[in-house]
């Protein structure tokens, strides 16, 4: 240990971090069992039991929220994990390095636009009146459509808004992956006659699959994380019986109406769900192809 005291003092700073900013704020997750008092305290408000957790399941459009959350969450992974594959393995075949680098970048760039400039950028190009694209549709003689307020067109925007911001940023690890593969395999698979479709087959996205695995668990493990921002920007009272997901309903409830057992008691179960989830999919993903978190 002494001759590396280096690397343990790295390791020794994210640690403190994952200490103090993951694990310590863990302890108030006790207000979700307890009638939580701001007066009285964390230790001073009397126990409650399982009343919040009853609350709950009796709420009545709690069950609406948590499909809500489920569907826009398994929409996206159908929708996002696969396209930054593709993306990588396309930008691998293409030999022009100015335009293979234009792409990159094009496509990249959306991952630092906030996420208020995105929804800006949708609700003004959706808009029914002045939108970009409802000009168009004008322009070939149909009806402007009220994109931002209808329910049943909410989850498809709001799915490939983020496949338009994240898609290249999520392909950089599957770029890097493929720039690991031994170029010995391409070679011989050039020998044997293998038509750069082939070789993508049968080397490129072998090569992929344990990043694809980790990444897909990771992503299963968040399916109840909807991204709470996003949501809450895009929200309006047409939109609200498909846009009311868990963590918009937390914040209304914790903060807006000061109930924290409550909310914390709704956080509790959504992380429930997602570790519940993370170990199952790590299971199936150990079981099928070796590669998994632990």
């Amino acid at each position: 240990m002494g001759r590396h005291w280096q690397f343990y003092l790295l390791v020794l700073l994210p640690m403190l971090y994952i200490l103090m900013f993951k694990y310590v704020p863990m302890f108030g997750v006790l207000i979700a069992f307890k009638d939580y008092n701001v007066v009285q305290g964390i230790w001073g408000s009397p126990w409650a039991g399982l009343k919040y957790f009853e609350q709950l399941f009796q709420a009545p459009f709690f069950w609406q929220y948590f499909r809500n959350t489920l569907v826009i969450s398994l929409y996206g992974l159908l929708v996002n994990f696969p396209l930054p594959i593709l993306l990588a393995l396309a930008l691998n075949e293409i030999r022009n390095g100015f335009f293979k680098k234009t792409v990159q970048m094009v496509t990249y760039a959306p991952y630092f636009i906030s996420t208020v400039i995105i929804v800006s950028i949708l609700i003004v190009n959706l808009s029914p009146n002045v939108g970009l694209v409802s000009n168009l549709f004008r322009l070939f003689g149909m009806e402007p459509i009220d994109f931002m307020g209808s329910a049943s067109m909410f989850k498809t925007i709001y799915v490939f808004s983020d496949a338009w911001q994240f898609m290249g940023y999520n392909a950089i690890i599957y770029i890097a992956a493929l720039s690991g593969v031994n170029p010995e395999l391409y070679e011989a698979a050039r020998v044997d006659g293998a038509t750069r479709l082939q070789r993508m087959i049968n080397i490129d996205i072998p090569s992929l699959v344990p990043v694809m695995s980790i990444l897909l668990i990771l992503s299963v493990g968040s399916t109840m994380s909807v991204g709470f921002e996003k949501i809450y920007l895009m929200q309006n009272p047409l939109n609200q019986n498909a846009s009311e997901v868990i963590s918009t309903y937390v914040y209304k409830v914790g903060l807006l109406n000061s109930d924290f057992s409550f909310s914390a008691a709704i956080g509790l179960f959504n992380s429930v769900v997602n570790f519940a989830l993370l170990v199952l999919v790590n299971l199936i993903s150990k079981k099928v192809s070796s590669n998994s978190l632990w």
